[in-house]
């Protein structure tokens, strides 16, 4: 039974795990320019076990103690799996202990692949959605751990791949954009940002940017969404 649901399983994971092994590895790089060894990647795929956040939580870590502000990022940041778990939540009743794994363990990629497949009849639905969640954070952790230990190998000067980020986040904006037939909700999301940038600096915007924009799509939701179905 756990046999056959990983055959089914592991498939659909195959394009989880081309794009994690490059991300995972600039951000174990990225780790090890900014100074720490690759137990820390490894340590924080295994228990954050969140991109964004991870990618984010190199700043936080260099920046001075501020636990609530670190705090109120982390929930912002990963509020949108607030949403995957609710949409879950039928899925994973009666899975037993695994139903904590697949909660802690749910990523965006995890959630697109447990939230679409079609999974065999004879095939058992909890155990599929187990080793789906267990992979792709196989994948991750290995991959930040490889980037950590590669990273203090390498003899260029690695200073610049901080950049890494900025272009990840870029890219996945534009991706939503051109998936977009109404820009709504990413405009918000835009200005939003250049105000709170000019308005509280480069070293303060991104709590209250977070903040606002949290907020206003919740505000905004029916709106929004009853803009999206007419622009269909």
């Amino acid at each position: 039974m756990r046999i056959k649901a990983l055959k089914v399983a592991f498939p659909q994971t195959i394009p989880i795990f081309t794009g994690f092994w490059f991300l995972g590895m600039a951000y174990g790089i990225y780790m090890n320019a900014s100074g720490f060894s690759f137990v820390y990647p490894l340590c924080m795929s295994l228990l954050i076990y969140g991109g964004s956040l991870e990618f984010v939580a190199v700043e936080m870590l260099l920046s001075p103690f501020a636990p609530l502000q670190t705090f109120i990022m982390a929930l912002l940041i990963q509020a949108r799996h607030l949403f995957y778990g609710l949409s879950m939540l039928d899925k994973f009743k009666g899975l037993g202990w695994k139903k904590y794994y697949l909660i802690f363990g749910m990523c965006d990629e995890t959630f697109s692949i447990n939230c679409s497949a079609d999974i065999p009849e004879d095939v058992d639905r909890g155990w599929f959605y187990f080793w789906v969640t267990l992979l792709n954070q196989f994948y991750w952790s290995a991959a930040a751990t490889t980037g950590g230990i590669v990273g203090s190998l390498l003899k260029i000067d690695t200073s610049g791949i901080s950049f890494v980020m900025t272009a990840m986040f870029v890219v996945i904006f534009l991706e939503q954009w051109l998936k977009e037939k109404e820009h709504s909700a990413s405009l918000i999301g835009l200005t939003v940002s250049v105000l709170c940038l000019i308005v509280f600096g480069p070293d303060s915007f991104m709590v209250p940017t977070m903040a606002l924009i949290v907020g206003l799509l919740t505000l905004l939701r029916k709106p929004l969404e009853k803009k999206e179905v007419l622009q269909k």
